[in-house]
């Protein structure tokens, strides 16, 4: 177990390093006597010069943290467990700090008190309560606060607490749970409130300093200092490219602001990648510009409606340009359409390459997302894309995202289709194509794995595990329905387009598979 007083002396010898390095002043090299580790674990003294920072580098943050923090505030949240997390607690998402017991006390008097199998007068269980605190900044002398949408989710009660250490009650304006920025604002008291601005035009250079201010693990007013480390980080959200920064945040900072050494916004800290769960020296945090966006959005509508055209997507990969002939050509592949959606209204078929958006390119799926996102519901996008290896445009007529909430629901609710490998009579084996025994779709085999009657393609009755196929995680009452762009209805057509792209040098063919309600594109080596 580590103490306390470990970790203060560990901050202490930094402290000194910093110190000395300040001693010395910009541009000068001085030897001088420090501490050096001698084998063994002794502590020798040594001679090597010691640097100091170039010019330009500060030698304290102290006057930027005195000017900014004033805008710097503690969130503190209470909420009712969302019923789907029972399960999981006492996990939290990621800078929300838990300030007490997970089960509160219930608002009513009487039986089930405290108790989060209580009922409610209606009967239903009564959910237990969570306190939870993370960080925000005032962007307006008014009230307005910048803070993430993980913060505030489901609140019940929101209390901000000022650098003075008032607390003031606050409600929420909106929230955006794609970017999870959301903005809230106090109530009951018109200010002026201290605030700090948002800084878009003179973005740091990698490699420049930042600060950041926040409330970690409950601390509050907390400064720490690093570098911009990146930019453009992509951790699996849709509509971010994040700023990487190796100033400490942990658990609590989540929705603080990242300075730089102007004292200007240009980020808001969100994430951090962490085994352990406390800083390593790799966060994240939203670009000033997204959030500004977003949060002047949520001020004025308290909604955020971006555009949508009704097509699941997947990045286009080098081994499938590869496969298809086309060189290093990047995009994204349509892999399915909602049914009546603005794609399928407009014509787009599943398989189509889309390699640009009115005129810019595509490089990956995220990009067409966010291309498509920024326009208004209405508005006429003109898809180039490559189909059967010939490019053409599909003009399609934008309408609005759904929340991210609805569209997770209809990712997992799927649209028909039994697991792949279900009962029914052992079909009788086929010669196999890359590892795979192929038959058609037969009634009867679309009956037993209850497939949509819009399904076409050949069914794999068995995968060689020892192939890529089986190393790629196909399986027995999988359907694939199109090879390199061409639909597929039994194992001589699927036969046909591997030896074709074979004789064409190629070394894989891209494989549209069905599974579940979904179909997934991926590149299958050819063999020999």
């Amino acid at each position: 177990m580590t103490s306390k007083k470990t970790g203060y002396l560990l901050g202490a010898v930094a402290g000194a390093g910093v110190m000395a390095a300040a001693v010395a002043g910009a541009g000068m090299r001085l030897p001088s006597a420090h501490a050096e580790l001698a084998p063994g674990g002794l502590i020798k003294a040594s001679t090597a010069p010691i640097f100091a920072p170039p010019p330009g580098a500060p030698m304290s943050f102290a006057d930027i943290f005195d000017r900014v923090s004033p805008a710097v505030v503690s969130i503190n949240v209470t909420s009712r467990v969302d019923a789907s997390a029972l399960s999981r607690i006492p996990g939290l998402p990621f800078g929300i700090i838990p300030r007490g017991p997970q089960g509160g006390q219930d608002d009513d008097d009487g039986p089930g008190r405290g108790d989060p199998g209580g009922r409610t007068e209606r009967g239903q269980p009564r959910l237990p309560t969570q306190q939870s605190s993370g960080s925000g900044f005032f962007i307006s002398a008014d009230g307005y606060i910048v803070t993430n949408n993980h913060v505030v989710e489901n609140a019940e009660s929101i209390k901000v607490v000022l650098k003075d250490e008032t607390e003031l009650d606050a409600e929420v304006v909106g929230r955006d749970e794609a970017t999870d920025l959301a903005v809230i604002k106090v109530k009951n008291r018109r200010g002026p409130f201290p605030y700090v601005n948002f800084e878009n035009a003179g973005k740091p250079r990698v490699g420049d300093w930042v600060i950041t201010v926040g409330n970690p693990f409950g601390l509050g007013g907390t400064a720490t200092a690093g570098i911009v480390s990146a930019y453009g980080r992509d951790i699996g959200e849709t509509f971010v490219d994040y700023i990487q920064i190796d100033a400490p945040i942990n658990r609590g900072n989540s929705g603080g602001p990242t300075f730089d050494v102007y004292g200007r916004v240009i980020g808001v800290n969100t994430a951090i990648f962490s085994p352990s769960g406390g800083s390593v020296g790799i966060g994240f945090a939203i670009p000033s510009e997204v959030a500004e966006a977003v949060t002047k959005q949520l001020i004025n509508g308290g909604k955020i409606e971006r555009g949508y055209i009704g097509a699941t997507i997947q990045n286009f990969t080098a081994e499938m340009a590869e496969a298809q002939g086309l060189g290093d050509q990047k995009g994204a592949i349509v892999s399915d359409l909602s049914p009546g959606g603005p794609s399928q209204r407009a014509g787009m078929q599943v398989g189509d390459v889309v390699v640009a958006v009115n005129g810019v390119v595509v490089k990956s799926s995220s990009d067409l997302t966010r291309q498509v996102a920024r326009v208004r519901a209405g508005d006429m996008l003109h898809l180039d894309v490559i189909r059967d290896g010939k490019k053409r445009t599909v003009d399609i007529r934008s309408g609005t995202r759904p929340s991210e909430r609805e569209l997770a629901a209809n990712d997992n609710s799927g649209r028909g289709g039994a697991t792949p490998g279900g009962p029914g009579a052992t079909p009788a084996p086929k010669a196999p194509v890359l590892g795979m025994s192929l038959s058609p779709l037969d009634e009867g085999a679309r009956n037993r794995l209850n497939l949509p009657a819009e399904v076409r393609g050949a069914l794999i009755d068995n995968v060689d595990q020892s192939s890529d196929a089986g190393a790629k995680g196909l399986r027995r009452g999988d359907v694939i329905t199109l090879a390199n762009g061409r639909p597929i209805n039994g194992a001589a057509e699927f036969a046909a387009v591997v030896d074709a792209a074979r004789k064409a040098g190629r070394s894989s063919v891209v494989v549209g598979v069905y599974r579940a309600g979904r179909t997934a594109f991926l590149p299958i080596k050819i063999s020999g």
